[in-house]
């Protein structure tokens, strides 16, 4: 596909650095196992900067001058370099606070799942140091909100449409795993580097959950009365009201986004409230009170058919993907004739 929109080719400045390519070898399975440090040093990396920059993670994986690129609940990201290939990676670090509950572990099994598969980061590494976990994984640029800041919110309606076709693609790939993503949000979409930066990477799964079992094909049960999971900006209708998410959940959470890269904003944005709860449920009430039609004017009409579609599953059902998809690429044929075969 061709894009006249140059915001998806846009990396951050450390690109400039990444003139190798990538590596197709990955790290043995057992590495995966690797036992924690039983030394009696209990300092926190994530916290000892001067530590951080002299540990080799796995006798590969070296965090490079401390160059942090995230946080959040579940600890650190840091570019880091693999000291054997002399490639650059990125290192996730969280402290163990309950080893049945880590998300890094949780992310680490989905990365096995997927590796090798496109827009997924591959998973280099996973293990233990002291009172950290570790995850070394693909180096990616930018993330989609990171571009749509530097594009000063101005997405065209090619890109977000290409946008749309990708991560359609990208949470298909990850449901076919019999996984939901649970927290999807423009933060959570990046894109490669190099010869990559036109492909969309979904990441962190750190809340993602099975939705079914692997063996016997068997769905979770419904059930109510669960916390909202991810970022409520973008969730669902039914996970405000507390339902266990499933792949419809994914879908209307996708909506929300595409949405706002047209739009710019969200009705429901700016609430506020003497405390979470009461911005939660007023978020809630704007969501169940603005007709879809409001929500969606000024934008063609497939953004709200797939708000309408997502909204309309059951439970237990599986989205056609197919239909998604190929609706946004007509879209594309429609408005770019010149531009876009499929």
């Amino acid at each position: 596909m061709k894009s006249s929109n140059k915001n998806l080719n846009k990396t951050s400045d450390f690109n400039n650095d990444q003139n190798k390519s990538k590596s197709n070898s990955k790290s043995n399975s057992n590495s995966s196992k690797s036992s924690f440090n039983n030394n009696n040093n209990n300092n926190n990396i994530t916290q000892n900067k001067k530590l951080l920059n002299q540990i080799i993670f796995g006798g590969r994986f070296q965090c490079k001058n401390n160059l942090l690129i995230g946080s959040g609940s579940f600890g650190e990201i840091y570019i880091g370099i693999d000291t054997i290939l002399r490639e650059y990676v990125a290192v996730k670090l969280e402290k163990i606070q309950n080893l049945k509950e880590t998300q890094l572990k949780n992310e680490k099994n989905i990365l096995e799942l997927l590796n090798d598969t496109e827009g997924f980061p591959n998973l280099y590494d996973f293990g233990g140091y002291n009172n950290s976990f570790y995850i070394a994984i693909e180096l990616l640029g930018p993330s989609l909100n990171d571009l749509f800041i530097y594009s000063k919110k101005n997405f065209s309606l090619q890109t977000v449409t290409l946008i749309a076709i990708q991560i359609l693609e990208r949470i298909e790939q990850l449901h076919k795993k019999n996984y939901i993503h649970r927290d999807i949000k423009p933060e959570n979409f990046t894109i490669g580097i190099g010869n990559k930066s036109n492909l969309i990477y979904l990441i962190d799964f750190g809340l993602s959950k099975k939705f079914k079992d692997s063996k016997t094909m068997e769905h979770i049960l419904y059930k109510e009365n669960h916390d909202i999971t991810g970022t409520p900006r973008y969730a669902s209708i039914s996970n405000h009201l507390g339902i266990e998410q499933s792949r419809m959940d994914d879908l209307e959470s996708i909506s929300y986004v595409l949405i706002y890269f047209l739009k710019k904003s969200l009705p429901w944005q700016n609430v506020e409230g003497r405390n979470l709860k009461e911005k939660y449920k007023k978020i809630l009430e704007k969501k169940l009170t603005v007709p879809i039609e409001i929500l969606c004017k000024g934008i063609p009409k497939e953004f709200m058919t797939l708000l309408e579609y997502s909204r309309n599953l059951r439970y237990e059902e599986r989205p056609d993907y197919e239909f998604l998809k190929g609706m946004f690429k007509e879209l594309l044929f429609r408005e770019y004739f010149e531009d876009f075969f499929f």
